[in-house]
């Protein structure tokens, strides 16, 4: 069941959100997410961090003189253009059945067709729940995580992070992870996705919302560990490592299917 944390009565346009600018300092401090929305012009759900939502609560907010309605039922009254208490109760009566997509992506992994956008639902859906060990243990080591994404805009390009999460280490240190997905095994030039990801996390996460950066790329397990290909790759996260000093070095994730399982390893290098 959703529930709303928050309901104020006077919704933000798009004009108070993304064009006035009036207390902004700094161009990082725009709602960037929402602005690559609107350049593709999709429909849907948008991932926005967490400093971006605290932005948008504080305009809603100030709009409404920091006065939320009470109760539990709302809906939109179309006279006033405001949401309203309801008497009613509005139930949902769309699909409601669990999604399993480990079955599908087993069977593309065993086909060998591409599954990436499998794999990131799996682990969107399965990171921090404690339904693989594995997954967990590679990607948390322990910590909570305080906010988890999938699809990050990060550019006017339409650049996307496949997954991020911010982990908590204690009060007021974090870690943010972006993760580059692979369903075939790791080749080198995936740093240079990786280092588009870090370029725009420096630029425009960081300086919002302070934390280290740890990229990540999980890929499909690489069984030589001598071969030509493997030393290529880790030569690759060598010299991504001595450019991007002010980050944490690569973590190198591997997975192999294991029986109707997904097992995934952190490799040291």
């Amino acid at each position: 069941m959703l529930e709303p944390y928050e309901v104020y009565a006077k919704g933000v346009t798009e004009w108070e959100a993304l064009d006035e600018i009036k207390y902004i300092c700094s161009p990082n401090q725009m709602l960037w997410s929402l602005i690559y929305r609107k350049l593709k012009g999709n429909r849907g759900n948008t991932m926005i961090t967490i400093y971006e939502s605290e932005r948008l609560f504080k305009l809603l907010r100030d709009k409404n003189n920091r006065q939320t309605l009470t109760g539990q039922n709302f809906t939109f009254d179309l006279q006033s253009q405001e949401i309203i208490q309801d008497n009613r109760q509005h139930k949902y009566k769309g699909r409601k059945d669990d999604i399993n997509i480990l079955p599908r992506l087993i069977r593309k992994y065993r086909d060998k067709k591409a599954f990436e956008p499998h794999l990131q639902a799996y682990i969107v859906q399965n990171i921090g729940r404690n339904t693989n060990q594995s997954l967990d243990k590679s990607l948390l080591n322990g910590l909570s995580f305080e906010w988890l994404g999938n699809e990050v805009s990060c550019g006017v390009g339409m650049q996307r992070i496949d997954v991020m999460l911010s982990l908590i280490i204690k009060e007021n240190t974090r870690i943010v992870l972006p993760i580059e997905l692979k369903s075939v095994e790791a080749s080198p030039d995936n740093t240079i996705q990786i280092q588009r990801y870090v370029d725009w996390l420096e630029q425009y996460y960081i300086p919002n919302r302070i934390s280290d950066i740890q990229p990540v790329l999980i890929s499909k397990k690489i069984a030589n560990k001598i071969s030509e290909k493997y030393k290529k790759v880790i030569e690759s996260f060598d010299q991504f490592n001595k450019k991007n000093n002010q980050c944490m070095p690569i973590k190198y994730i591997e997975y192999e299917l294991d029986g109707d399982n997904l097992e995934f390893q952190e490799i040291s290098y």
